[in-house]
């Protein structure tokens, strides 16, 4: 691809900031719009497990997420009610050189500040909602909500589940809502007044579950993220405060070793678990898609940010070494290595069922986007 062609990546989340620093360092200039005013430590806990952290061992953060996050001892599955352990992965050194990689437990805030600094400074553009897209030539203008306009050659769309991107691709159509909320609470390990936890545990119930975890070196803050049945989400809000007697209430019947950990909560917030139809096109003309702007993943799998890094590694690989002005057979290239693995990930995340019991995660853990073949189509 030619290096002259200018990439414009629209969100600053962790696929769009991962694709960005990938392709600064293969010469591309490449600008990142986001909406926010600036980054801030709000939001919750992410799992990196190894296939994610592969590719960001080689942006050179590795070091820095190993300083700020936790390497947890194991993932525990363990009932709701007896507290009996369905599943246990141990996580070592022999899991890190089975795997290539470690698997941390961070903070999405803290995850954000480090990778923000493999960019190169000075090119994510805060405070730029985008409005619209228009074809000027060979060019695309991004136009901004704050009334900004920018020319570039290609348009990668990394703005989440609610993308402007993909409805301007694709066409205009709201997220599904599943049927289920998210409730999640962070706050300081002290409040446990005591009371021991694992590293990283999943309580599984009938209908709903917990899934609890330290989020930093020294285990000194928990996070805790249920899943529960709820009839509609009304609000047009991304995410609400929940009382805190909703939250103990959801889980007033499971195991006393995690109620305690739920009763520690004091803020609590609550926003709907949304996901759309499969779409295997993700792109078209000069505009792509990464992410959960093209395929949102619900999360009980852990992978919606470990998909949205695969994706920037590769597209990153395809527009690097693909075509020359016209990305069109990069798109497609990136496409038809992503499709298939993404697909997969989606129907275990939908099922709820991965690390329930015994579990082959080689296939998941051991890829490598930096290094996969990248699959042309025929």
């Amino acid at each position: 691809m030619n290096r002259r062609n200018r990439i414009a990546v629209v969100g600053a989340g962790l696929g769009g900031l991962t694709c960005a620093a990938f392709l600064q360092r293969e010469g591309f200039t490449v600008t990142v719009y986001e909406q926010a005013p600036a980054f801030s430590r709000i939001g919750a806990g992410i799992i990196l497990s190894a296939n994610v952290m592969k590719v960001l061992r080689r942006l050179g953060i590795e070091r820095s997420l190993l300083e700020t996050g936790i390497r947890p001892d194991a993932f525990v599955s363990r009932a709701w009610n007896t507290g009996e352990t369905l599943y246990e992965l141990t996580l070592d050194a022999a899991s890190e050189q089975r795997f290539g990689g470690p698997y941390i437990n961070v903070h999405r805030g803290d995850l954000h500040a480090v990778l923000a600094t493999a960019v190169r400074s000075g090119t994510i553009a805060f405070g730029h909602g985008l409005a619209g897209l228009q074809r000027e030539g060979q060019a695309i203008r991004l136009v901004f909500e704050n009334g900004a306009r920018q020319d570039a050659d290609i348009v990668i769309g990394a703005d989440g589940i609610r993308s402007k991107v993909r409805d301007i691709l694709l066409g205009a159509e709201p997220p599904r809502f599943t049927g289920r909320v998210a409730q999640r609470a962070i706050f300081p390990t002290e409040r446990l007044r005591g009371h021991t936890i694992r590293d990283c545990t999943k309580w599984w119930g009938a209908d709903r579950h917990l899934l609890a975890y330290f989020m930093t070196r020294r285990r000194d803050e928990v996070y805790l993220m249920g899943s529960v049945p709820a009839a509609a989400w009304e609000s047009e809000e991304l995410s609400l405060p929940c009382p805190r007697e909703e939250f103990v209430a959801s889980f007033a019947h499971f195991h006393p070793d995690i109620r305690r950990v739920v009763e520690a909560a004091t803020e609590v917030t609550v926003w709907p678990i949304c996901d759309r139809e499969r779409h295997d096109c993700w792109s078209g003309g000069r505009i792509v898609l990464l992410g959960d702007a093209c395929h949102p993943v619900r999360p009980y799998m852990a992978a919606g940010g470990a998909m949205a890094v695969e994706d920037a590694a590769v597209l990153s690989r395809c527009l690097a070494t693909i075509g020359d002005d016209d990305p069109a057979d990069a798109f497609q290239c990136y496409e038809a290595t992503r499709v298939a693995r993404v697909g997969e990930v989606q129907r275990i995340s939908i099922e709820n069922s991965w690390m329930h019991g015994p579990t082959e995660t080689d296939w998941f853990f051991c890829y490598d986007a930096c290094l996969a073949p990248l699959t042309r189509p025929s």
